[in-house]
């Protein structure tokens, strides 16, 4: 029995899920089933932050999840991390605030660097498929009743976007 299994019996947990594949990998079928069987009442014992989530963003929203379905969330190495206490719900509700606080900051400057390139002319997205002589040019074949299948192929293009050039 390895330290994390004991440490987990000991806290007095009945039901325990091992994952057997790395925690890096974004299908985890054994975190899936827990969060699933989660019933109000439960409390989800973890002997370290790092086992329930990969990043910050991925456990508050873990923990976000567990309090939803009425359950709590206990870490054994991490006593802070504790939302049976009303410490632990107040330090979950300030990282979450920071986290949101984050992201706000990130699309802000997102924002203003996409602004900032734009006003120097740069173009965002894919680059045209075709030019715009290319473009000029299967519309009159397309107006003169040329099939689209035809044209498209002509400029090694899906269908679909020769049809589009009228719109």
């Amino acid at each position: 029995m390895t330290g994390q299994l004991r440490a987990l019996k000991a806290a007095g947990a009945t039901t325990i899920y091992r994952e057997k594949v790395s925690g890096v990998r974004a299908d985890r079928p054994q975190l899936a089933k827990l969060m699933l069987a989660l019933q109000a009442g439960d409390v989800v014992v973890v002997t370290k932050l790092d086992r329930l989530g990969r990043s910050t963003r991925e456990l508050l929203y873990l923990i976000e999840q567990i309090g939803a379905a009425g359950a709590a969330f206990r870490s054994l190495g991490d006593p802070l991390f504790d939302t049976t206490s009303s410490q632990g719900r107040l330090l979950l509700a300030v990282l979450a605030a920071i986290a949101s606080f984050e992201r706000d900051l990130i699309r802000e400057r997102t924002s203003e660097g996409r602004k900032r390139a734009m006003a120097e002319g740069r173009r965002f997205g894919r680059k045209p498929k075709l030019t715009p002589h290319q473009r000029a040019e299967a519309l009159k074949r397309r107006a003169a009743g040329e099939m689209l299948a035809s044209i498209a192929k002509s400029y090694a293009v899906d269908i679909s976007m020769i049809s589009r050039l009228a719109e």
